[in-house]
């Protein structure tokens, strides 16, 4: 650990606080770990950021204008909306990735494909760096329940996920493009630092909604509610004749009554916090299906 040794022995020097934690960890049987946190919290953490609202969305740049004096950034979103793509990538066409602007500590990419396209551009195009956590938002609408299997937003954190990368997907409430952010400021910077150093379980992330509200409750860490889209088409009349189609719909709750969802958070004013797996096996039924189908 010479590096770090030396310029431990620098903080020592230059800060009382840090002192007083380098003293504090000095026995304790965790000290390798708390010294790696603490280095990446003083050093900058590196964080990947992409959506799919596309890279000049108010979520975007809010999300970049909030964590940037925490955390180098590097910016890589679809060069327009790309919402409802999900984990979907581009197979059939090249793709391009175009500067849109560089300076010290932030690079921003647009790139012609999806969310995870994105994702996977930017790990494989600027491999110097590492990303301590892969960010996706803030999407521009509600992102609980079910419509998570829909969003090119938690697409980017899924993605992030596969590769190993700890990952965390933010929505607000809102479809406006005038949406307020100002109340998640907080919120995000908070949730950063803790999802680096507490760290994420292999193949899992973070689904994080906020209710369209000045002020929040609190945070609920909750699970996926249950609900369906039902009433999904409209149908109109073409002015050159035949017929073409809206996709619309209404969200039915099939557990109104439930008190640990995030429907249920977001409806009284919490934050909603959704630890997600991608292992999608339904465990519960292997026994069972090995009696009945074997």
């Amino acid at each position: 650990m010479g590096a770090e040794s030396s310029f431990l022995e620098y903080v020592r020097e230059k800060c009382e606080l840090c002192t007083q934690f380098l003293n504090t960890i000095k026995g304790c049987r965790c000290k390798v770990l708390h010294l790696q946190i603490f280095l990446k919290i003083i050093m900058r953490p590196f964080l990947l950021l992409s959506n799919d609202d596309g890279v000049d969305a108010p979520g975007l740049r809010f999300l970049i204008e909030t964590l940037r004096p925490h955390a180098d950034l590097l910016v890589v979103a679809p060069d327009s909306p790309r919402s409802g793509f999900a984990c979907s990538i581009t197979a059939g066409h090249p793709l391009t990735l175009k500067p849109v602007s560089k300076e010290e500590g932030l690079e921003i990419y647009a790139c012609s494909g999806t969310p995870v396209d994105c994702v996977k551009m930017a790990l494989n195009l600027f491999p110097d760096r590492k990303p301590d956590l892969i960010v996706g938002g803030i999407n521009h609408g509600d992102n609980s329940s079910v419509n998570a299997h829909y969003s090119g937003t938690m697409g980017v954190a899924i993605e992030g996920a596969l590769q190993g990368y700890p990952s965390v997907a933010f929505s607000l409430c809102d479809h406006s493009l005038q949406a307020d952010f100002t109340p998640l400021k907080p919120y995000l910077v908070d949730l950063m630092f803790k999802s680096i150093t507490a760290g994420l379980p292999p193949f899992t992330c973070l689904n994080v909604n906020f209710p369209k509200a000045e002020k929040f409750k609190g945070v609920k860490v909750c699970r996926m509610s249950r609900s369906r889209w039902q009433k999904e088409v409209a149908e109109r009349e073409h002015p050159w004749g035949g017929k073409y189609y809206w996709l619309v719909g209404e969200s039915v709750e099939l557990e109104p009554e439930a008190t640990d969802t995030d429907r249920w958070a977001l409806a009284n004013g919490y934050v909603a916090i959704t630890p997600t797996q991608l292992d999608v096996t339904a465990n519960e039924l292997i026994s069972v299906l090995r009696e009945v189908l074997i």
